[in-house]
């Protein structure tokens, strides 16, 4: 674990967190901020988005809308990292690592919208729907097999293994500190959790995609309302909570003296955790989605990086800065748990125990769905797949046997490893989704529900298989 550790923080320390902020700036310059000056047409396409709108969609053929290849990928998104990621965040870096865990969502916004337009651009047909990914968009846009490969190996190990590790440790802890470890231990919770998993992936991406449309907006909108309440009864204290994260972001209180990088690293890390812009876990999930145009897909993943950071990580980093508790040492899941009872009492912590099920949950469905699409990349052999799900259940139960330290560990050298090759690829393809973009908005200038087919792309027809 130690060895895991020192690589993984050299890696970051050198080369990821130059790489996503680099990316992210680029990439907002290049499409003139995309993610501040569209947030109108995504809106739009969100309200608009609950059926299947493109000509892709074959008669008779099984197919995923817009959203709910958007509450995948938002399941993914919305897991333990808005809840104890970004407390042990706050718990390492201080509050002001808030501060950059809200700039890194801003600029990452960009990076999301170029990585799910070329996942949709690039994507494959299969049986029950599209599918598709950095893997594919390294195989058929870079013509690089062995890159997409070596991503997909990533991508396995990362949310199929590790992450999962992460929240099901977290998940179990919740619940059975909840109920009473001597009464429910967090064994037993970790291997009703396996039973539970078992029953949702293996009925495919067309029971994964309905059970996210139905879950992510649910516990979203409830955990929102409920951190609105916390800050309405504490809201002589904003002002005050606000001056500390812009304090202790640039280190202008003595308590913040030397933590300024600290504080950076945690917010990047834990944001990319959380959000997952340019890291290549949700282009898997928007490739899925049957629509007209590859931008509107890209519009509305990066509209999932605000929906994730700016707003459910916000309330969680809100619920915890206004209780005081940020310094008492507590991390992750507990310091959430501390801060929720301190304003609501026993309640507050049931709540949290339930919001942590239904995210950590929806999170370990999306993170198997990204494992079996990058599986089917490396083979086609149906033997991998059922062998991945049976892996997938065992890291599932090991949640419940391994420390919160050791799972971030693993986490974090994976989402290095991913964020590094797939923002290498997305820098490559960037012109293509340049085009897209400005295609797009010229047909919405003129007025038409924008559609996009291969030979307006004429030289990369023969590598897109969709969209005749």
């Amino acid at each position: 674990m130690n060895v895991i550790q020192s690589i993984s923080d050299f890696l970051w320390t050198n080369v990821i967190i130059v790489m996503l902020v680099g990316c992210a700036v680029l990439f907002t310059v290049l499409l003139r901020g995309v993610q501040f000056t569209k947030m109108g047409e995504m809106l739009r396409l969100l309200t608009s988005s609950g059926k299947s709108d493109g000509s892709e969609a074959d008669s008779g053929r099984k197919s995923i809308n817009s959203f709910q290849a958007f509450a995948v990928s938002l399941s993914s998104r919305v897991g333990t990292g808005n809840l104890a990621g970004v407390a042990s965040a706050i718990c390492i870096g201080g509050p002001g690592s808030v501060f950059w865990m809200w700039v890194m969502a801003l600029f990452g916004a960009a990076t999301a919208f170029f990585e799910a337009t070329l996942a949709q651009l690039f994507k494959r047909r299969g049986e029950d729907a599209f599918y598709g990914g950095p893997a594919y968009y390294m195989q058929h846009g870079l013509h690089r097999r062995w890159m997409g490969v070596v991503f997909a190996v990533f991508i396995i190990y990362t949310f199929g293994m590790a992450n999962q590790v992460t929240q099901s440790n977290t998940l179990c802890d919740a619940v059975s500190t909840a109920v009473g470890k001597e009464v429910l231990p967090v064994q037993s919770v970790a291997i009703a959790l396996t039973l539970l998993t078992f029953g949702i992936i293996f009925g495919g991406i067309q029971r994964i995609s309905k059970f996210a449309s139905v879950v992510v907006p649910f516990m979203a909108i409830g955990y929102l309302l409920l951190s609105l309440y916390i800050l309405l009864i504490n809201i002589e204290e904003v002002p005050h909570m606000f001056r500390i994260i812009v304090d202790r972001a640039f280190g202008l209180e003595q308590a913040a003296g030397g933590m300024v990088g600290v504080a950076i690293m945690q917010g990047v890390k834990r944001g990319l955790f959380s959000n997952e812009a340019g890291e290549g876990s949700a282009p898997n999930a928007a490739a899925t989605a049957s629509i007209s145009h590859p931008v509107k897909q890209g519009l509305l993943q990066s509209m999932g990086v605000f929906v994730d950071t700016l707003v459910i990580c916000t309330c969680t980093a809100f619920v915890i800065i206004l209780s005081g508790l940020y310094d008492s040492g507590e991390d992750g899941i507990n310091l959430t748990g501390s801060a929720m009872q301190h304003h609501l009492g026993d309640f507050g912590r049931w709540f949290l125990t339930a919001s942590i099920f239904l995210f950590a949950y929806s999170t370990i469905i999306a993170n198997y769905f990204y494992g079996e699409t990058n599986i089917r990349f490396i083979t086609k052999k149906d033997w991998a797949v059922q062998a991945f799900r049976i892996v997938t259940g065992f890291t599932v139960l090991a949640g419940g046997f391994m420390s919160l330290q050791q799972s971030w560990a693993l986490v974090d050298l994976g989402m290095a490893l991913m964020t590094f090759i797939n923002l290498l690829s997305i820098l490559l393809l960037s012109r293509w989704v340049v085009r897209l973009y400005k295609d797009y908005f010229q047909q919405r200038k003129e007025g038409r529900d924008p559609s996009f087919h291969r030979n307006m792309l004429p030289e990369i027809e023969q590598d897109i298989e969709c969209w005749e």
